[in-house]
């Protein structure tokens, strides 16, 4: 499996799979003594097909991106609907270089912030705004900066904080209502905390805790995972997704994946649309 990503690692994915417990059925394409490709698949009972490994699910579909097909996949590609389980949707795919035959039905549209578009500088950034967009952006920012705004960084307890909040803002459409997902986010906490990469951004305004997110850093790019807010601060989301794109071009960062979601803000933060693909034989 190559590592350019995070969720490339297989141990980033064990967290889902150790709580989700999702039966493994990983098909291998071989050449002889050699494996050219591989497509980790898992049973998904409530949805009667086989999903991407590690089969984690909210409300009934997988929700980790970036999924790949490993190894030298043209002619795994073209064979799979023929040796794949009878039923199977895999959901937020890559599609290999080179590959014409590959997956081009989209799935989902994720969304990232390029500061090397922008030579690392969040002035330039601003700078592809409207005047009108742009100055009623630093309006909204100053009106919270007015109130004393503070960060706190890689407090690991705010985990807790970051669920409480998101199940008091989206009750049973929360990720964290499936104790299996919350679960599977706190190992995966764990897991990021030791090699180090973990990225926990908490909001204080007024000395009370207004947001919190949680993120990676890895090989460059700063992932998003999940976050929550204090309803007495709308719009305090503005401000933190401010606060993780002016800090990656501190620091110089390749990308910011702010993950698929059908939010306007992506759209009005003109940040750049990444379609991921879809691979099924189900019918709509």
């Amino acid at each position: 499996m190559p590592q350019n990503l995070v969720s490339d690692l297989w141990e980033f994915r064990t967290c889902f799979h150790r709580h989700f417990k999702r039966p493994p059925h990983f098909l291998a394409a071989e050449d002889g003594d050699l494996v050219r490709g591989l497509l980790p698949l898992c049973w998904i009972d409530e949805a009667a097909s086989f999903g991407y490994f590690p089969g984690e699910t909210w409300k009934g579909k997988t929700w980790l991106e970036q999924n790949r097909f490993p190894g030298e996949c043209q002619g795994f590609i073209d064979e799979l609907p023929v040796h794949c389980p009878p039923a199977y949707h895999i959901r937020y795919l890559i599609p290999p270089e080179g590959t014409p035959n590959s997956p081009r039905v989209v799935d989902e549209t994720g969304y990232l912030f390029l500061p090397p578009a922008y030579d690392y500088n969040f002035d330039n950034y601003l700078g592809a705004f409207s005047r009108r967009s742009a100055k009623r952006l630093k309006r909204k920012l100053a009106d919270f900066h007015e109130n004393g705004v503070q960060y706190r960084l890689d407090h690991q307890p705010d985990f807790e904080l970051l669920v409480s909040m998101n199940t008091a803002n989206f009750g049973s459409d929360s990720y964290f209502h499936d104790p299996r997902f919350r679960e599977s986010f706190r190992a995966l906490t764990l897991f990021l905390h030791e090699k180090g990469w973990l990225r926990l951004t908490t909001v204080l305004i007024g000395g009370e805790p207004a947001a919190v997110d949680m993120g990676c850093i890895y090989r460059g790019a700063y992932t998003l995972l999940a976050g929550g807010t204090n309803p007495d601060h709308p719009g305090v989301a503005k401000l933190i997704n401010v606060f993780h794109m002016r800090r990656a071009c501190e620091e110089r960062l390749a990308q910011v994946d702010f993950l698929c979601g059908d939010f306007c803000w992506k759209t009005l933060f003109h940040l750049t649309p990444r379609p991921l693909y879809l691979l099924s034989n189900e019918t709509a």
